[in-house]
């Protein structure tokens, strides 16, 4: 499984489960958690993040341009995607 078009930033806040808002070089951005789970011991104000850019958002009628994907704890890069293990097993 191979993401495409993939940003780093600062996790910023995350107002609902849905949204998190991200600083990135170019700004803020709105990002889409594919997680809904609380995840607050990875989700910290400050912690670096991975953001996929979705170019084609506004025709595939997401109301997201980005999708959070991966946040770094310590060392460790933990994947927030909870779709990833589907999609791995199926490319399997």
């Amino acid at each position: 499984m191979t993401y495409k078009t993939i940003i780093p930033g600062k996790f910023l806040a995350r107002p609902n489960r849905f949204i998190a808002h991200v600083e990135t070089a170019a700004g803020l951005q709105v990002c889409h958690v594919k997680n809904t789970g609380r995840c607050r011991e990875l989700l910290i104000p400050g912690a670096d993040v991975l953001i996929q850019f979705h170019p084609d958002a506004k025709a595939a009628g997401r109301k997201t341009e980005f999708s959070l994907i991966a946040v770094w704890k310590g060392a460790m890069l933990v994947n927030m995607d909870s779709q990833a293990p589907n999609h791995v097993v199926r490319e399997w």
